[in-house]
Protein backbone atom coordinates (compact mmCIF):
# COMPACT_ATOMS: atom_id res chain seq x y z
CA UNK A 1 0.00 0.00 0.00
CA UNK A 2 1.34 3.43 -0.99
CA UNK A 3 1.68 5.72 2.03
CA UNK A 4 0.88 9.41 1.75
CA UNK A 5 4.01 11.38 2.62
CA UNK A 6 3.55 14.71 4.38
CA UNK A 7 6.35 16.99 5.56
CA UNK A 8 5.85 19.69 8.16
CA UNK A 9 8.76 22.01 7.45
CA UNK A 10 9.30 24.91 9.83
CA UNK A 11 11.60 27.59 11.15
CA UNK A 12 11.30 28.54 14.81
CA UNK A 13 13.01 31.36 16.64
CA UNK A 14 12.06 30.72 20.26
CA UNK A 15 10.22 27.38 20.09
CA UNK A 16 6.62 28.50 19.54
CA UNK A 17 6.55 27.65 15.84
CA UNK A 18 8.35 24.37 16.52
CA UNK A 19 5.60 23.45 18.99
CA UNK A 20 2.88 24.24 16.42
CA UNK A 21 4.77 22.15 13.84
CA UNK A 22 4.94 19.22 16.29
CA UNK A 23 1.23 19.46 17.04
CA UNK A 24 0.40 19.55 13.32
CA UNK A 25 2.64 16.54 12.67
CA UNK A 26 0.84 14.62 15.43
CA UNK A 27 -2.59 15.48 14.00
CA UNK A 28 -1.48 14.54 10.46
CA UNK A 29 -0.40 11.10 11.61
CA UNK A 30 -2.79 8.49 10.18
CA UNK A 31 -2.64 4.84 9.20
CA UNK A 32 -2.03 5.92 5.60
CA UNK A 33 0.51 8.69 6.22
CA UNK A 34 4.21 9.01 6.82
CA UNK A 35 4.83 12.38 8.45
CA UNK A 36 8.24 14.07 8.51
CA UNK A 37 8.97 16.94 10.89
CA UNK A 38 11.81 18.99 9.38
CA UNK A 39 13.53 22.07 10.76
CA UNK A 40 14.25 24.18 7.66
CA UNK A 41 17.80 24.88 8.83
CA UNK A 42 18.46 21.18 8.10
CA UNK A 43 16.33 20.95 4.95
CA UNK A 44 19.39 20.68 2.70
CA UNK A 45 19.99 17.26 4.29
CA UNK A 46 16.37 16.26 3.56
CA UNK A 47 15.90 17.37 -0.06
CA UNK A 48 15.25 13.79 -1.24
CA UNK A 49 12.58 13.30 1.43
CA UNK A 50 10.91 16.57 0.45
CA UNK A 51 11.05 15.68 -3.25
CA UNK A 52 9.10 12.48 -2.55
CA UNK A 53 6.43 14.06 -0.33
CA UNK A 54 2.84 14.47 -1.53
CA UNK A 55 2.32 17.54 0.66
CA UNK A 56 4.61 20.04 2.34
CA UNK A 57 3.19 22.19 5.15
CA UNK A 58 5.41 25.25 5.57
CA UNK A 59 5.56 27.26 8.78
CA UNK A 60 7.51 30.07 10.38
CA UNK A 61 7.07 32.90 12.83
CA UNK A 62 5.99 36.29 11.62
CA UNK A 63 8.78 38.75 12.33
CA UNK A 64 8.28 42.39 11.40
CA UNK A 65 5.32 41.51 9.19
CA UNK A 66 6.89 38.75 7.10
CA UNK A 67 8.67 35.39 7.14
CA UNK A 68 11.63 34.95 9.47
CA UNK A 69 15.16 35.27 8.07
CA UNK A 70 15.78 31.56 8.65
CA UNK A 71 12.75 30.62 6.57
CA UNK A 72 13.71 33.08 3.84
CA UNK A 73 17.16 31.47 3.65
CA UNK A 74 15.48 28.09 3.19
CA UNK A 75 13.28 29.51 0.42
CA UNK A 76 16.29 30.84 -1.43
CA UNK A 77 18.17 27.53 -1.15
CA UNK A 78 15.37 25.84 -3.13
CA UNK A 79 16.51 27.89 -6.12
CA UNK A 80 19.05 25.15 -6.77
CA UNK A 81 16.24 22.89 -8.03
CA UNK A 82 13.34 25.32 -8.59
CA UNK A 83 13.91 25.45 -12.36
CA UNK A 84 13.42 21.66 -12.52
CA UNK A 85 9.99 22.07 -10.82
CA UNK A 86 10.50 19.03 -8.59
CA UNK A 87 7.62 20.10 -6.33
CA UNK A 88 5.17 20.81 -9.16
CA UNK A 89 1.65 19.51 -8.44
CA UNK A 90 2.42 18.63 -4.83
CA UNK A 91 0.08 20.08 -2.21
CA UNK A 92 1.28 22.94 -0.01
CA UNK A 93 -0.17 24.61 3.07
CA UNK A 94 1.12 27.15 5.55
CA UNK A 95 1.04 28.36 9.12
CA UNK A 96 2.53 31.19 11.10
CA UNK A 97 2.86 32.25 14.72
CA UNK A 98 3.23 35.65 16.35
CA UNK A 99 2.60 37.09 19.80
CA UNK A 100 -0.09 39.52 18.67
CA UNK A 101 -3.58 38.91 17.34
CA UNK A 102 -2.74 40.46 13.97
CA UNK A 103 0.94 41.17 13.64
CA UNK A 104 0.64 41.15 9.84
CA UNK A 105 0.57 37.35 9.84
CA UNK A 106 -1.45 37.50 6.61
CA UNK A 107 1.59 38.85 4.78
CA UNK A 108 3.66 35.89 6.00
CA UNK A 109 1.06 33.43 4.69
CA UNK A 110 0.92 35.28 1.36
CA UNK A 111 4.71 35.07 1.07
CA UNK A 112 4.65 31.33 1.75
CA UNK A 113 1.78 30.82 -0.74
CA UNK A 114 3.65 32.74 -3.45
CA UNK A 115 6.75 30.65 -2.73
CA UNK A 116 4.65 27.47 -3.17
CA UNK A 117 3.18 28.88 -6.40
CA UNK A 118 6.69 29.55 -7.71
CA UNK A 119 7.29 25.81 -7.25
CA UNK A 120 4.03 24.95 -9.06
CA UNK A 121 2.35 23.58 -5.93
CA UNK A 122 -1.40 23.43 -5.18
CA UNK A 123 -2.30 25.52 -2.13
CA UNK A 124 -4.56 24.13 0.60
CA UNK A 125 -6.27 27.04 2.30
CA UNK A 126 -7.63 26.93 5.84
CA UNK A 127 -11.23 26.23 4.80
CA UNK A 128 -12.59 26.94 8.30
CA UNK A 129 -15.09 29.68 9.01
CA UNK A 130 -15.02 31.65 12.25
CA UNK A 131 -17.87 30.75 14.61
CA UNK A 132 -20.49 33.29 15.68
CA UNK A 133 -23.02 33.24 18.52
CA UNK A 134 -25.72 35.75 17.74
CA UNK A 135 -23.87 38.60 16.13
CA UNK A 136 -20.59 38.16 17.97
CA UNK A 137 -17.58 36.17 16.82
CA UNK A 138 -16.53 33.59 19.40
CA UNK A 139 -13.05 32.72 20.65
CA UNK A 140 -13.42 29.28 19.05
CA UNK A 141 -12.42 27.99 15.64
CA UNK A 142 -10.59 30.41 13.36
CA UNK A 143 -10.87 33.17 15.95
CA UNK A 144 -8.14 35.10 14.10
CA UNK A 145 -10.26 35.04 10.91
CA UNK A 146 -7.60 33.69 8.58
CA UNK A 147 -8.54 32.02 5.33
CA UNK A 148 -5.23 31.47 3.56
CA UNK A 149 -3.60 29.35 6.26
CA UNK A 150 -3.29 28.69 9.96
CA UNK A 151 -2.56 31.62 12.26
CA UNK A 152 -1.61 30.99 15.88
CA UNK A 153 -1.10 33.57 18.60
CA UNK A 154 1.65 32.80 21.10
CA UNK A 155 2.69 34.60 24.22
CA UNK A 156 5.76 36.83 24.01
CA UNK A 157 8.10 34.82 26.20
CA UNK A 158 11.52 33.84 24.96
CA UNK A 159 12.12 31.53 27.93
CA UNK A 160 9.51 28.77 27.63
CA UNK A 161 6.71 27.75 25.30
CA UNK A 162 3.35 27.86 27.03
CA UNK A 163 0.11 26.40 25.77
CA UNK A 164 -1.70 28.19 22.96
CA UNK A 165 -5.22 29.63 22.95
CA UNK A 166 -7.86 26.84 22.85
CA UNK A 167 -9.44 28.39 19.74
CA UNK A 168 -6.11 28.27 17.92
CA UNK A 169 -5.58 24.64 18.98
CA UNK A 170 -9.05 23.75 17.68
CA UNK A 171 -8.28 25.52 14.40
CA UNK A 172 -4.99 23.62 14.14
CA UNK A 173 -6.81 20.31 14.61
CA UNK A 174 -9.45 21.17 12.00
CA UNK A 175 -6.75 22.34 9.56
CA UNK A 176 -4.86 19.07 9.97
CA UNK A 177 -8.10 17.17 9.29
CA UNK A 178 -8.62 19.22 6.13
CA UNK A 179 -5.09 18.52 4.89
CA UNK A 180 -5.57 14.83 5.61
CA UNK A 181 -8.94 14.64 3.85
CA UNK A 182 -7.61 16.36 0.73
CA UNK A 183 -4.66 13.98 0.62
CA UNK A 184 -6.84 10.90 1.19
CA UNK A 185 -9.28 11.94 -1.56
CA UNK A 186 -6.39 12.56 -3.94
CA UNK A 187 -4.84 9.22 -3.02
CA UNK A 188 -8.11 7.37 -3.74
CA UNK A 189 -8.57 9.23 -7.05
CA UNK A 190 -5.05 8.43 -8.20
CA UNK A 191 -5.22 4.76 -7.19
CA UNK A 192 -8.65 3.82 -8.53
Amino acid sequence: MHMIKIAVLYHSGFGHTKQVAKLLAEKLTHQQTLVFLIDCTHAHKKWEVLHTCDTIVFGCPTYFGTVSAGFKQFMEKTGSFWYRQLWKDKFAAGFTVSSTIGGDKQHTLQTIAIFAAQHGMHWINLGILPRFCGDMQTEGQNRLASYQGLMVQSDNTQVEVRTFHPGDLLTLELFAERILQINLKNHIKNNS
